[in-house]
């Protein structure tokens, strides 16, 4: 070995002991007859010691050395006089006897600490550099601790790891797929897979009752904060359970989680249904951290003379509570977020409760002082409170007041990243409509059983159907998601039907899953969580790709090694494929 021990592990206690560091030059500090030298590697840094006096020719080799120069040492241990209480090797230092440049290093381009000077598309580049910050390390070691953790909860809770496949057959349903074409099949492709979720099905029938992967995802999608086209899910799977059965045990998993990594007991999961979750909050993913869910007014509000309520199919607010003395300048910002495009409110009502019991409101000339009393009891609203409203139809107004509760929560403090709501919504809807495409879609995907009782809404009211699954959401984010499948053939093909899918489609992209039902399915259900969003959150970051090694850029492109990239003719040749100009 090239070193006795690493840069993080020496102590008050290892005084006097000879050892041999080897690591990068973090920076160094010429002090006249002395220079200071800090070793850096990935478990924390020692600060190295050359003395002019004693050793003037090994001095001018370290004042030599530049910054991320690899390199090995041997010296002593020694009692700092200055002592670094911020770093876990700050109370000894290392006098240097013997010095050795293992590999030199151009000047990085930027600076290989927390607070860089480095862009992040300049970072992205040199990703590999990038990682040695401290901040990076402790990030991947926070993904690695929760993989080992979800490993170890997992086996004792009687789940088996099996890897499926990665190159699979393509499907219309869910986000686009990565295709890869066949060498050997020309005119033929495979698939990425968005998920394991056919063949963790199969599993469940061929009696492997409780599965579970840590497994590579990809999905041909916009990338956003939380996106990647390729990212990992914890994948599980059960047999003979119902959903509550589900739901426990992965609350089991997530409980494991903040206990082990974080150290906190989060407590019982609340159930939420789904349409409550849009009536209360305009999201099936909502923030419980804080309160301020939405009151429903249309019956306090309509026939009063306003136009902009009585016209509208939805008269919906929050009491953001303690703002009544909010300002005109600042209810005039509060306005124009609302009216951003990518919230799309036309315009914003308030409603200020003054301390002495009155009233004050953008619409005083529609409503008197008793409408607005009815409308703060509705509310909720005591004195010093602020009522916020808006108008407009039911679900694009819903996500606007959404978007406006969470920005009051956080202009008000309230979505502290060291505190979890966590819950499951339920109840969604089996099926969405499209209007371009004039069908049904599923709305988690088409193995998603539908409640028992309201199967019978399959063939006569589809769009009425619940389904029999679930998402996992902690702080507004959906963690992972779920349902209990459907293990039985004429119920499968009754759930293409009215997807659309003609027999012939169903046995063409399916077959093979409707075949496997004839062979004694199990009762099963499952999750997959986003392991990448598990990370963000713990580590109190909205983007996962602080918790990825290699992570893509907001187009989809790794400017490290800059991909995806063209391939040769020969290539496209022994593909079967030919390159179509792209025009500009």
């Amino acid at each position: 070995m090239l070193r006795t021990h690493t840069c993080g592990e020496l102590r008050i206690e290892h005084i006097n002991e000879n050892v041999t560091l080897a690591g990068w030059v973090r920076k160094s500090r010429d002090l006249g007859g002395m220079t200071f030298v800090d070793l850096r590697d990935r478990y924390g840094i020692t600060q190295l010691v050359f003395n002019m006096e004693t050793n003037a020719e090994l001095c001018k080799k370290a004042r030599a050395l530049g910054r991320e120069y690899v390199i090995q040492i041997k010296g002593s241990v020694a009692e700092r006089s200055n002592k670094n209480k911020n770093i876990p090797t700050g109370e000894i230092e290392i006098l240097v006897e013997e010095i050795k440049i293992l590999n030199q290093s151009k000047t990085p381009p930027f600076t290989i600490e927390d607070d860089t000077d480095g862009g992040e598309e300049l970072r992205m580049k040199y990703r590999y550099l990038d990682l040695r910050r401290d901040v990076n390390r402790k990030n991947l070691a926070l993904r690695h601790k929760m993989s080992i953790e979800t490993r170890k909860y997992m086996n004792d809770q009687g789940f088996m790891e099996i890897e499926t496949p990665v190159l699979i057959k393509s499907t219309p349903e869910g986000a686009r797929d990565f295709v890869v074409p066949s060498r050997m099949s020309p005119n033929q492709f495979y698939a990425l897979p968005q998920s394991p979720q056919t063949f963790k099905q199969l599993l469940m029938v061929a009696g492997y009752d409780r599965y579970f992967q840590i497994v590579k995802c990809f999905r041909d999608e916009d990338l956003r904060a939380d996106r990647q086209p390729e990212f990992t899910q914890i994948d599980c799977e059960m047999s003979f359970v119902e959903q509550e059965d589900v739901l426990n045990a992965f609350e089991g998993l997530a409980g494991h989680l903040f206990r082990v990594v974080k150290g906190v007991e989060v407590g019982e999961f609340k159930r939420m249904p789904y349409a409550d979750a849009m009536k209360y909050y305009g999201s099936d993913k909502p923030d419980l951290r804080f309160g301020m869910p939405f009151s429903e007014l249309n019956d306090l509000t309509q026939n009063k003379g306003f136009v902009v309520f009585d016209s509208a199919e939805l008269v919906v607010g929050i009491n953001a509570p303690g703002c009544a003395e909010y300002t005109r300048k600042e209810l005039d910002k509060l306005t124009d977020f609302v009216k951003k495009p990518q919230i799309g409110a036309k315009g914003l009502v308030y409603v200020k409760c003054n301390e002495d019991g009155s009233f004050k409101s953008s619409v005083d000339k529609f409503y008197t002082q008793e409408d607005l009393k009815a409308w703060a009891e509705r509310m909720e609203a005591k004195p010093g409170d602020l009522m916020l409203i808006l108008a407009g139809d039911t679900d694009h107004t819903r996500k606007a007041l959404c978007e406006l509760r969470l920005e009051m929560g956080s202009r008000l403090n309230l979505r502290d990243p060291e505190k979890f709501a966590p819950l499951w919504v339920v109840d969604f809807p089996l099926l969405e409509w499209d209007e371009d495409s004039q069908r049904f879609y599923a709305m988690h995907h088409p193995f998603t059983s539908p409640k028992p009782e309201d199967e019978a809404l399959l063939e006569t009211d589809p769009g009425k159907v619940r389904a029999n699954a679930y998402d996992m959401v902690i702080n507004g984010v959906e963690i992972g998601g779920g349902s209990i499948r459907i293990h039985d053939k004429e119920l499968q093909k009754k759930m293409f039907k009215a997807l659309g899918f003609t027999d012939e489609e169903a046995q063409e992209q399916f077959g093979f899953l409707l075949n496997a039902f004839e062979y004694g399915a199990p009762p099963h259900g499952g999750v997959a969580f986003g392991f990448d969003r598990w990370c963000a959150l713990f580590g109190g970051q909205d983007s996962i790709r602080d918790f990825i090694a290699f992570p893509k850029n907001n187009s989809g492109r790794d400017v490290m090694i800059d991909s995806p990239a063209s391939i040769s003719d020969l290539q496209l040749e022994e593909l079967f494929l030919e390159m179509k100009q792209v025009k500009e």
